[in-house]
């Protein structure tokens, strides 16, 4: 059976969502893959990008294929309140989670193949009580109650050039991050990262290696011990569940070229860990993946970009390679 086609999520939209939409599916209008925006269409049809005619309607997904060569399709859910470029409003807030409800709940039902998410703004949806720490964890929480065969997540990944990279901690302090690692967190992080690796990347025997939190992975306890009393025994119980993982390895030669060779993903244990060398490898072209969801989610590596939101200047590589990505991992699903 042929994947339908994906549900992207018009994000904030005073950020450089719908213009970066628009480029996108300019680059894309022929040679796909298809999608179509759920959002508010006159915000699309507003974008700096746009041009007269760009969008049009639907009532369905059904309709999306005799409509993307000529037209943005749009499943238009409009806002109530007026949107200016580069200034975020809490008004928007639940027309945004709106739109992501939406666009789940689509691809739970197996209308859509999979859902690319537009990039959000935190702080405007936590003022109109939004009770998630992002995309990622509400994401979760609604396809919570969904069957899936595998290891359930979420857990994030993000993806540049040959660089794959599962994060254990999210958005925590640095000061957190040591009281945040487990045993149990790294083994779930690389047990979802290795099935997601087979199942949807088609990697039959991945590899995975497993960062150290301290310099010199701890430098045998003296730099610290969280490698010994809680990394090295989640390595141990990882192989003992099958999986192919070295660690923990020092943080500062796992990203060269030679090492990146060596594995499949590189398990990191804190945001900077992770981010720093995925936007050094390929700044305007990462993508996150949310793993371990009975979903295909994938989005750009970037955020709003309310400073340049309205110029018609975001680059939309991104969001490009973030549907790209989304195509892929939903036609190896379907297989």
């Amino acid at each position: 059976m042929t994947p339908g086609p994906l549900a992207l999520t018009l994000g904030d939209p005073a950020g450089v969502g719908p213009e970066i939409i628009v480029k996108a599916w300019r680059a894309l209008q022929s040679s796909g893959p298809q999608f179509f925006v759920v959002g508010d269409a006159q915000s699309l049809a507003s974008a700096p990008t746009a041009t007269a005619g760009i969008m049009r309607r639907i009532s369905s997904p059904d309709e999306v294929a005799s409509v993307f060569a000529d037209a943005i399709p749009v499943l238009d859910l409009p806002l109530k309140a007026l949107v200016v470029a580069g200034q975020p409003s809490k008004a928007s807030a639940a027309a945004i989670i709106r739109w992501i409800e939406t666009a789940v709940g689509l691809a739970l039902s197996g209308t859509v193949s999979g859902v690319v998410t537009a990039p959000i703004a935190k702080a405007p949806l936590y003022e109109a009580g939004f009770q998630f720490p992002g995309h990622t964890e509400f994401l979760g929480d609604l396809t919570a109650i969904a069957r899936f065969e595998g290891a359930r997540g979420p857990v994030m990944m993000l993806t540049a050039a040959d660089l794959r990279v599962a994060l254990v901690t999210v958005h925590e302090p640095i000061a957190r991050v040591s009281s945040q690692l487990s045993i149990e967190a790294i083994v779930k992080t690389g047990l979802v990262t290795a099935e997601a690796l087979t199942r949807d990347f088609g990697i039959p025997k991945p590899r995975l290696a497993v960062a150290g939190l301290n310099p010199h992975a701890g430098e045998g306890g003296s730099l610290g011990r969280e490698e010994i009393d809680i990394i090295e025994p989640a390595v141990r119980a990882l192989h003992d569940l099958g999986i192919d993982a070295r660690g923990p390895l020092p943080a500062d030669t796992l990203f060269h070229t030679e090492a990146r060779a060596a594995s499949d993903a590189v398990v990191c244990l804190y945001h900077d860990q992770a981010l720093i060398p995925v936007k050094m490898l390929d700044f305007w072209g990462g993508v996150n993946v949310t793993l371990g969801l009975p979903i295909v989610r994938t989005s750009p590596d970037h955020g709003t970009a309310f400073d340049i939101a309205g110029r018609g200047i975001a680059r939309a590589d991104s969001l490009i390679a973030a549907i790209r990505l989304a195509a892929e991992i939903a036609a190896r699903r379907a297989a």
